[in-house]
């Protein structure tokens, strides 16, 4: 992310920026001024918008996949978590009865090479005898990551891996947070010698009740020693199968991405090196996959959702996926260029895994996790934030040539900004961070106005107003942030891919504010800020046409139009877009010229984003207190008299769809 790390040198002083707000359509406004848009929608006017210029970007911060967007229910499915060395901390696993009963303790046994360690749990109580266990049995149970969202006719599947030193009567439950209230039950019965080694055993559980805050339950009244490892509860209904969250995919698919970035930000740097994502760790059968700590967001992940299943989410969303790769550098360490060739080998072996058919090396491990075609892997970006560190340059330009050298049509993107001078390295595109105040980011609208034409195009991979203007997801925030993507779209020539960060957050595990999307267990939300991305998703592929902004007076207002064809109907729009950052409504006097086509007032729409209150924000309890409203717009046409109000974000949609059409 851009807040872990030195960013591109945009924060320009704030009285430079206001300076650019005379400039093209921004101004400021005295109250009740009547503003005039004059929109140049001729066709030589016009100029087409990059087809990816708006996407997300995901980065494993906040718990976004680990207890978020991947389904997996159970935290810490290996008992790796607590690291190599026994004993070891098996947080949040819990016990279940006391010491007279039971103890457990992880050691170094478990049949994956990679992931040694193991849950030793000895049972020394019995069903009858001096030593009684309780009716309801003793053993561990997994709260998954604060709380499992368990839901009545819904089927969950079950994966543990099981050893003992005798026979096993294992109740499997899905039950409340307190143990009382059970939902869903199996036992696991099974004679000595068919459990003395380690054995791999599913089940389905069908729930018979609902809790949001439910846990796994592994329980015996049988004296003996059992093994436990690479326990695993995923939910049937997952979209399509692949493994995704529903309600959060759906609402990523809803911003209709042109791209996504993965899998971050300084998730891919890490503090040291030994921390650093690695995709080879990340692939295979997920039981195998080691895990490992992000010891940037101080969390452990079990890497379930590793490199494939990020191409797979960017498949599955239409979106082109984004490789940001670790160039051997992290915070605190760096591999020198003189040996980081190892490094780049790595990375042409990531690309073949995506792109080579299902006969070559990496393909065929692709092909043999159940995707035999290649993905789509045009982008690579070469580190994260780490321009201007010792090693930076030297390691790129090695990346850089032997990727071009083996894939010369892979897009390479550069962590040096090249906005305001020319860069001195090779690159097709470089990346611009900036996180700011409400005031900043709505000026910074003018940022790439005297960016050279020539050369790599900007890579907005990280933008999102900060601090006490945005708390934790602000109307102040997006109206700031619209207006910069307006200047995004308006120097499109220029500009190749946006996209906010960061996309997710676990209200249970904030580790950055604002966030796009918020959930817990089963709720979630978006923030203003993913509503105000809803008015710019017709905008990649589009045409931009010039507005005119004429007032007597300065007004704190930012305009753009664009004309898109709907994916349904091929019904032509064109989209005029207002934000409104003063405090005072606007009225807007809106002239249309050069349109080929009528308008038809009938389908014609307006959509509007505000609220009582600048700073006003959604919640768990309010989900749409700050919620575009969408209305006919009956007075559509070449001349309109609008108003923009207090504090808002304003798109008019004028259908060019022939009259006969109905609302």
């Amino acid at each position: 992310m851009g807040f872990c790390g030195p960013s591109s040198s945009v924060l320009l002083p704030a009285l430079l920026l206001l300076c650019t707000l005379h400039q093209t359509s921004a101004f400021e406004l005295e109250t009740n001024q009547t503003v005039s848009l004059l929109v140049d929608a001729s066709p030589q006017s016009g100029r087409v918008i990059p087809e990816a210029l708006f996407g997300v970007f995901f980065e494993e911060i906040n718990h976004a996949g680990a207890g978020g967007l991947w389904a997996e229910l159970v935290s810490n499915r290996g008992f790796e978590a607590g690291g190599p060395n026994t004993p070891s901390n098996i947080d949040p696993w819990s016990v279940i009865g006391n010491e007279s009963f039971i103890t457990t303790s992880t050691d170094r046994s478990s049949c994956f090479e990679r992931n040694k360690i193991s849950l030793r749990m000895e049972v020394i109580c019995d069903k009858d005898g001096a030593n009684t266990c309780p009716d309801d049995g003793v053993g561990i149970y997994n709260p998954g990551f604060w709380g499992m969202n368990i839901e009545q006719g819904k089927a969950y599947r079950v994966v543990l891996h099981v050893r003992s030193s005798g026979s096993v009567n294992i109740s499997v439950s899905l039950t409340g947070s307190d143990g009382l209230q059970k939902l869903a039950s199996s036992n696991i019965i099974e004679e000595a010698s068919d459990i003395s080694d380690w054995k791999k055993i599913e089940l389905t559980l069908e729930s018979q009740g609902t809790n949001h805050n439910s846990r796994l339950q592994l329980t015996t009244t049988k004296r003996g020693i059992i093994w436990f490892d690479q326990v695993s509860v995923m939910p049937l209904d997952t979209y399509k199968g692949h493994g995704f969250r529903k309600d959060l995919f759906e609402m990523l698919a809803e911003l209709k991405p042109r791209f996504i970035r993965f899998p971050g930000g300084c998730f891919v740097e890490g503090e040291w090196m030994r921390n650093a994502f690695r995709w080879r760790e990340t692939i295979g059968p997920w039981e195998e996959r080691p895990g490992h700590f992000g010891d940037v967001w101080m969390y452990w992940t079990d890497d379930g959702l590793g490199y494939l299943e990020f191409l797979q989410l960017a498949e599955d969303l239409g979106a082109a996926p984004i490789w940001v790769f670790n160039n051997g550098i992290s915070h605190n360490d760096q591999v020198s260029t003189s040996v980081v060739l190892p490094f780049v080998r790595d990375v042409l072996d990531s690309i073949e895994f995506a792109r080579g058919p299902s006969n070559s090396t990496w393909g065929s491990v692709r092909a043999a996790m159940g995707h035999p075609e290649p993905f789509d892997l045009r982008y690579v970006a070469i580190g994260n934030e780490d321009c201007g560190k010792k090693n930076y340059l030297g390691n790129y330009l090695k990346f850089y040539s032997l990727i071009k050298a083996a894939y010369p049509d892979i897009q390479i993107i550069s962590n040096c900004d090249g906005s305001s001078h020319p860069l001195d390295h090779p690159a097709d595109m470089y990346d611009f961070h900036i996180y700011t105040s409400a005031n900043n980011m709505f000026s910074m609208a003018h940022q790439f106005d005297h960016t050279s034409r020539v050369g790599p195009k900007a890579f907005v991979s990280e933008y999102a107003v900060t601090g006490k203007d945005a708390g934790t997801g602000s109307l102040l925030a997006a109206l700031a942030e619209a207006g910069f993507l307006i200047g995004l779209e308006t120097n499109s020539d220029v500009v190749e891919m946006a996209s906010y960060a960061p996309l997710l957050v676990n209200a249970n595990d904030r580790r950055w504010n604002p966030d796009a999307i918020v959930f817990n267990s089963w709720q979630s939300f978006g923030t203003p800020s993913y509503w105000m991305q809803q008015f710019f998703k017709e905008s990649s592929g589009a045409t931009v046409f010039p507005v005119k902004v004429q007032s007597n007076s300065a007004t704190s207002l930012i305009a753009s139009a664009i004309k898109w064809q709907s994916a349904e109907g091929n019904d032509n729009y064109l989209k005029i877009k207002v934000v409104n950052f003063g405090s005072d409504p606007l009225n807007l006097s809106v002239s249309v010229n050069g349109l080929e086509n009528s308008i038809n007032s009938l389908r014609s729409t307006k959509v509007v984003l505000t609220s009582a209150n600048v700073m006003d924000e959604n919640s768990f309890s309010a989900p749409n207190k700050v919620f575009p409203e969408k209305t006919r717009l009956e007075s559509a046409g070449t001349d309109m008299a609008m108003v923009a109000p207090a504090h808002s974000i304003s798109s008019f949609d004028l259908s060019l769809a022939p009259l006969v059409s109905s609302w």
